[in-house]
């Protein structure tokens, strides 16, 4: 699997590269600015992008913007953004096309190589993969949305999973529940909130984070 990488620090880069190619990806360009990353993105078109969110010259949001633009110009492009930060606006950014392959994780929050290979193989199989911290900051912005207010404390802790980008059999194992338990409480979620049911994992997730997001249509 081709991977464009961007990150700044050389020490965390080289890891990352190193990292990637033990679990058999191909890193096809290893970038640190913004610039460099549109470029590599353009000229590659590698099948996942892993993208900080601040690279040089400024270290505001080059390397978001960076991938943004290359999804505008090669649709469907999946990007894993790495944050030392929750900035909801990013996310929201990242998500507001609804074409999927999208991930935002916490550097901190990662713990081990096996999450983030999984992470990164997922979102290039055009799935999810939020930071559970990230979607508890989309689900309070919409705290006062009615629809929500009617989940049960159960389909919350369903939800939240599902925003995630897990299945629903990563679900049943999550809290300890059959996956016909879990099947139903997704049923009675989508019928709350009023969106179309699928059996289709990506979906289902891109259909949750579209409402907690603000942009369904």
């Amino acid at each position: 699997m081709r991977v464009v990488l961007a990150e700044d620090l050389y020490l965390l880069r080289d890891g990352l590269v190193r990292l990637l190619e033990a679990h058999g990806f191909e890193i096809v360009a290893a970038v640190e600015s913004g610039p460099e990353l549109l470029r590599a993105l353009l000229d590659e078109r590698p099948e996942v992008a892993v993208v900080d969110v601040r690279l040089p010259p400024t270290f505001t949001d080059e390397g978001l913007q960076a991938a943004l633009a290359a999804r505008r110009s090669i649709p469907g492009l999946p990007v894993l953004v790495l944050s030392q930060h929750v900035e909801q606006l990013y996310a929201r950014e990242l998500l507001a096309d609804g074409t999927g392959g999208v991930g935002y994780l916490l550097k901190d929050r990662v713990f081990n190589a096996g999450q983030f290979v999984d992470a990164v193989r997922r979102v290039a199989g055009g799935g999810t993969a939020m930071d559970p911290d990230m979607i508890a900051r989309l689900l309070a912005s919409n705290a006062r949305n009615e629809p929500l207010g009617r989940l049960t404390p159960r389909e919350r802790e369903v939800l939240e999973l599902m925003a995630e980008g897990r299945s629903n059999a990563a679900i049943a194992q999550r809290l300890y529940l059959s996956e016909s338990a879990v099947a139903k409480h997704t049923a009675s979620i989508f019928a709350k909130l009023d969106l179309a049911p699928s059996d289709d994992d990506n979906r289902r997730v891109l259909a949750v984070l579209a409402y907690l997001n603000g942009t369904r249509g």
